[in-house]
């Protein structure tokens, strides 16, 4: 989710090989790095094979979406045309199933989609009143085009099978700091979440330790808030977070020690908006707490000259 620096001169045979599509995995946490997004594949995998499939099929369809569109070299061997696929695909698996044939090619289109839905943001976002922000597209292609497929699939949606025993107690709730980081991609699994964590300390120690921050406030907050136990101990109040402790703390702002208590600032915000969408609409609001307190405190920031950007 990061931005590209030069255009494409090479032809796709000399760039387009088999680790664009994990390194695209990967940016779901905004991270290029190929042992990354195989070890979010894993964790894909421990939590169903058959979400990891589609996962999988949506990171190279929008991948392939991205080299249709002529999008940038440095973009697409980055990763940075796959992630949104990622979801599109691991989404379609908690609405749907992994068993229907809709499924895949609903996957297929979602994932494709993103390609112009992410130009879309890209040109907003480039235009003369917003351009000074520097806003990312980041996840709101995702969420935009899952939104949209979720509405007109009202009929074929099954009930999660992901629900697992919980409790109030001290250890129940620490389950929540990995359930955090497994649900960025949909996943509530506490061993998915420890492989995400280890790939994301893989990447970089500082987006490791952000993430782990994040998990942290978001799980304070919801206690603080009254947030009840079984939303807490799944992830369902603090996925968000995580990434706008990263985001905020490394990736958009350049790291020191203000970007990291702006980060910390942004992720228990984002967990009061988590909580706000969730009881003013009962669907799935998937990264969007994380995309508008994210848009939001990059406007605000620009007015912070302690704030840099990288």
């Amino acid at each position: 989710m990061t931005t590209s620096r030069t255009a494409a001169t090479a032809a796709p045979s000399t760039w387009l090989t088999w680790e664009v599509v994990p390194r695209g995995v990967s940016e779901i946490f905004f991270q290029s790095n190929t042992w990354t997004g195989l070890l979010i594949l894993a964790a894909f995998v421990v939590a169903d094979w058959q979400m990891a499939l589609l996962a999988l099929i949506g990171a190279i369809c929008s991948t392939l979406a991205g080299v249709l569109m002529r999008v940038k070299t440095d973009d697409i061997t980055m990763g940075m045309a796959g992630f949104n696929g990622t979801l599109v695909g691991a989404a379609l698996f908690v609405e749907l199933g992994g068993g229907k044939v809709w499924t895949y090619v609903l996957t297929v289109v979602g994932a494709l989609v993103c390609g112009p839905v992410t130009w879309f943001f890209n040109w907003l976002f480039a235009t003369p009143a917003l351009s000074r922000f520097g806003l990312p597209s980041t996840t709101a292609p995702f969420c935009s085009v899952t939104g949209v497929i979720y509405v007109l699939t009202t009929s074929l949606h099954v009930e999660s099978s992901s629900h697992h025993a919980f409790d109030e107690s001290a250890g129940s709730l620490l389950r929540s700091l990995l359930t955090n980081v497994s649900e960025v991609v949909l996943i509530n699994n506490v061993w998915s979440g420890a492989l995400i964590l280890v790939g994301l300390f893989v990447a970089s120690w500082k987006v490791g330790l952000a993430a782990a921050m994040g998990s942290v406030i978001g799980t304070l907050c919801a206690l603080a808030m009254g947030e009840s136990a079984e939303t807490i101990v799944e992830g369902l109040a603090g996925y968000s977070g995580v990434l706008t402790a990263i985001a905020l703390s490394v990736v958009f702002l350049r790291s020191t020690v203000g970007s990291w208590i702006y980060a910390a600032v942004g992720a228990a915000i984002t967990a009061v908006v988590t909580v706000a969408m969730t009881d003013a609409y009962g669907g799935p609001h998937f990264t969007w707490p994380y995309i508008l307190t994210t848009w939001v405190l990059l406007v605000i920031a620009t007015f912070i000259p302690a704030l840099k950007r990288p």
